[in-house]
């Protein structure tokens, strides 16, 4: 296991990883001050969640409603 572990390519993945969260956290905060979004807050959360990076772009580009 460990020698598993010593041979994943790091410094490719953690920086991944980071922007991962922080895009995941920067859609959380957005859609906690939205008013409206397309579909109900809820779903977002969950899509936000637990589909990881691809969840968090997605709810920029549809889930924002445009004013």
């Amino acid at each position: 296991m460990m020698e598993e572990l010593a041979k994943v390519p790091w410094a490719v993945i953690a920086p991944l990883i980071v922007v991962q969260l922080i895009l995941m956290i920067v859609a959380l905060i957005d859609l906690r001050k939205a008013h409206a979004t397309n579909g109900p807050k809820i779903l977002w959360v969950f899509i936000i969640l637990f589909t990881n990076i691809i969840g968090s772009i997605a709810y920029f580009i549809v889930g924002r409603k445009q004013s």
